[in-house]
């Protein structure tokens, strides 16, 4: 299912879409309705008993009263109902809703409130909200996915183009309903630009906000987006150096238009290794030796602190109220509490020689390698799960959980791999065929209108897929408690946040989507991460509710 892509097009079928009848309106009962009052009772006919793992029942809902709503800790708090007694919508319409309230310290990343999804299988459905730091950047921060499978293949790999004279997409990140990519463009009157998506192959240029020639992170803070730069030496890709002679180090905030807001030089920093919102602050790390880790204090003011034993910090993720770093002086993985740093040790044996790339997949986290080409699980400090090798690559950098499959790039290839689960990882294509070359990268991805996007190098071309059905709310959600709703209606998808439709899907053949599927329906958790927030007011509908009763549904607390 591909996104549109053409905005003025897309803007007519969506008007035309939004004019058809939608059978369901405000008198329809649920199939399934969980208020989460003081208990786990589903409070249709259906009385499905509900299992529950941990969540505080004394929780206060919407409006502030105790014992309305479900508390998860977003560790192993969920609440399931078994496959044999969960609603199944085979291929009809059916619609999910439910209040939900947003963390405003994002403790994790991506995490799932309704999931009914069997991972052997690839089928079933799911609800999540989307956090995605991959590599060097912040790619996606609170956006809300809805999408179903039903055991499709990946679609076609689709070309977007390469934007200005981009030698490699350094950085992705999705934000106020738009894709950007930070470049590396070497040449010696070239500097690293920032480009925002326009559909198809078209890229509108936002200007570039330093001199030298990357870059090389983005991140949404605060509602703004930040830019960190660099002089990328493309020696370590085993390319020409650059003759642009500028360094970087300085972190901006784009101002609209062509406009970037300089705030701050990093302190013996010629490159941004890495940016990342933890405990409501903006981070950065220091690509280049010296070992650099800093903390933002607004305006053009960082402060300096500690690295692990001196060792450089990377890719930057937050994981289960903790900042975790990779980093390139050692195969080591280091955790951060908002004061000391934690060592947890070695990722498998010495043929590594650097750490990459962060995801989080069913609840646990994973890191890519170089130069095993390996993926490893974190099972607890010192301990780290071989959980297999992408082809014969060396290297694994971005990676991310889109739609319930988990994928991860490599080099030198530039190909895509899909985890099947133990050891088991699947090529579903190579992205970047640059002839002559020692090393190609599938280097960062961001998920955005329902599709994965991948940047590389050294062609410069930003590349995307889907696999099932998939739609996205590409906004950040804002924190607190908001109302969230998400349709199957005939051949689209919708989602609603506070009763209002937000986001649209493409069209798709509905009869290939059954799905029905073996795994149990959960809230709380699924193929991303257990929620941390409240829930209230669960309910499943076999039918697509129409407009005026999503409104309805939002106006009640």
């Amino acid at each position: 299912m591909i996104q549109r892509f053409s905005r003025a097009f897309g803007l007519l079928v969506l008007l035309a879409s939004w004019a058809l009848p939608i059978a369901a309106s405000a008198d329809e009962k649920p199939i399934a309705h969980w208020p989460l009052a003081g208990n786990t009772a589903d409070q249709s006919a259906g009385r499905r008993l509900t299992r529950m793992d941990g969540v505080n029942l004394d929780a206060a809902g919407p409006t502030g009263t105790k014992r309305t709503a479900a508390e998860f800790d977003g560790v192993d708090d969920r609440l399931e109902i078994a496959a044999d007694a969960a609603p199944h919508f085979g291929a009809g319409d059916f619609t999910a809703a439910l209040w939900a309230y947003i963390d405003p310290d994002l403790a994790g990343g991506s995490q799932d409130l309704l999931s009914c999804y069997d991972s052997p299988t690839h089928r079933g459905w799911q609800l999540s909200v989307k956090s995605h730091a991959v590599t060097s950047s912040q790619a996606n921060r609170r956006t809300l996915h809805f999408g179903l499978a039903s055991g499709q293949a990946e679609s076609p790999w689709v070309d977007h183009g390469r934007p200005g004279h981009a030698i490699l997409i350094y950085s992705l990140a999705v934000h106020d309903g738009q894709l950007f990519a930070g470049t590396c463009e070497p040449g010696r009157d070239q500097s690293g630009r920032v480009y925002r998506f326009d559909g198809g192959q078209r890229w509108i240029d936002c200007g570039a906000p330093a001199a030298c020639n990357a870059v090389s992170s983005l991140a949404v803070f605060q509602g703004q987006l930040y830019a960190g730069v660099a002089k990328y030496r493309l020696a370590g890709s085993a390319l020409a150096e650059s003759e642009n002679p500028h360094l970087g180090g300085k972190v901006f905030r784009y101002d609209g238009d062509q406009r970037w807001v300089d705030c701050g030089q990093l302190p013996e920093t010629e490159a941004i290794g890495g940016l990342v919102v933890f405990q409501g602050r903006l981070y950065a790390g220091s690509l280049y030796k010296p070992a650099g880790f800093f903390r933002y204090e607004g305006e053009q003011r960082w402060t300096a602190l500690e690295t692990p034993q001196g060792k450089r910090v990377e890719a930057l993720c937050v994981h289960r109220g903790k900042l975790w770093a990779s980093s390139y002086d050692e195969a080591h993985v280091y955790q951060y509490d908002g004061q000391t740093w934690t060592d947890c040790g070695q990722v498998g044996d010495t043929t590594n020689t650097q750490t990459y790339s962060f995801a989080t997949y069913r609840g646990q986290l994973y890191v890519g390698t170089w130069r095993s080409g390996k993926v490893f699980r974190f099972d607890g400090i010192g301990k780290w799960t071989d959980a297999g090798r992408l082809g014969e690559e060396l290297e694994v950098m971005g990676m991310l959980v889109h739609n319930g499959r988990f994928y991860a790039g490599s080099l030198p290839l530039a190909k895509v791999f899909r985890f099947e689960g133990g050891d088991r990882w699947l090529d579903v294509g190579q992205i970047d065929k640059t002839p002559d070359v020692t090393y190609r990268r599938a280097w960062t991805m961001a998920e955005y209108r329902g599709r994965l996007f991948v940047g590389t190098l050294p062609s410069g071309r930003i590349w995307s897929m889907t696999n099932g059905a998939s739609v996205t709310h590409d906004h950040e959600l804002a924190a607190g408690w908001r109302h969230l709703a998400a349709v199957r209606a005939g051949s689209r998808l919708r989602l609603y946040v506070d009763g209002r439709r937000v986001a649209e899907s493409e069209e798709f053949a509905p009869r290939e989507f059954d799905v029905t599927s073996a795994a149990p329906l959960q809230i709380g958790f699924g193929q991303n991460d257990y929620f941390r927030g409240r829930m209230s007011d669960v309910r499943l509908y076999g039918s697509a509710l129409d407009d005026p009763a999503i409104a309805a549904l939002a106006a009640r607390k």
